[in-house]
């Protein structure tokens, strides 16, 4: 069994476990019934164009690169796990981080977006964390915007020839800021302030996750560059096919 091949089963063995462990519903995903249903319907609309371009890259790599798929299975484990790990915050929910940092800066944001709707429709169905009626709440913040602040902070880290293992960590962290900022945007034009209306509802939503979700932000980041570090030395034959992958699907 190759390094690579043991890490992927490392972390199916906690995924398990995590399946197995009761939760409370009070999850840091928009909840079950907490969004009105046309507001549910815009934000699932919105995520269809990434998941579909999402869907069609994974089916390119699954069909032409075959070695691209243990590196895809380990970057949804990794989305999976960590994003499973909550811890207290104020009014009654939750933090934690979103893992989808690796996900975009390996394979993108539309591959990214199919990775985190799977994962949030099984911790909405088998761990009580968010919802299915929120589903495209839940899926543009921590699958389509966190990712997409995190490519672009990657992106200009590179052109800018900043240092690499710091351009990963910058990217992750911003990214996992950027989710709950779009959260607490989606929770506020859902429910705004009687005083003050969205903005000031939006202000008080960030005054909420901010005490627990910014040293997250940062143990994501260090996380993301660990995982990085970790594949760059025992995974350089996936890390070089995947580059391959994409340099020839934007040819």
């Amino acid at each position: 069994m190759t390094t690579l091949e043991k890490k992927l089963l490392f972390f199916s063995i906690v995924a398990g476990f995590a399946l197995c462990v009761p939760q409370t519903a009070f999850a840091m995903h928009i909840m079950e019934g907490y969004l009105p249903p046309v507001f549910c319907i815009a934000w699932g609309a919105v995520c269809l164009p990434f998941l579909t371009a999402g869907v069609i890259t994974i089916r390119r790599l699954m069909q032409q690169h075959r070695k691209t798929i243990l590196l895809l299975a380990m970057a949804g484990a990794f989305v999976f796990v960590i994003s499973s790990l909550k811890i207290p915050s104020v009014s009654g929910s939750c933090s934690h981080m979103t893992g989808t940092g690796l996900g975009a800066i390996l394979f993108g944001v539309p591959a990214t977006s199919v990775l985190g709707v799977i994962v949030l429709v099984f911790q909405a169905l088998l761990l009580a964390h968010g919802g299915i009626t929120t589903l495209g709440a839940n899926t543009f913040s921590m699958a389509v915007a966190g990712p997409l602040v995190t490519w672009a902070v990657y992106q200009a880290g590179k052109k800018c020839r900043l240092p690499k293992l710091f351009t990963i960590f910058l990217a992750a962290m911003l990214g996992d800021l950027f989710t709950y900022c779009v959260t607490s945007v989606q929770l506020a034009l859902a429910h705004p302030s009687v005083q003050g209306g969205v903005w000031a509802s939006v202000i008080e939503f960030l005054a909420v996750f901010a005490p627990t979700q910014l040293p997250l932000a940062v143990i994501e980041g260090i996380l993301t560059m660990l995982v990085m570090m970790g594949l760059e030395t025992y995974a350089k034959t996936e890390l070089h096919e995947l580059r391959s992958a994409k340099r020839g699907m934007f040819r």
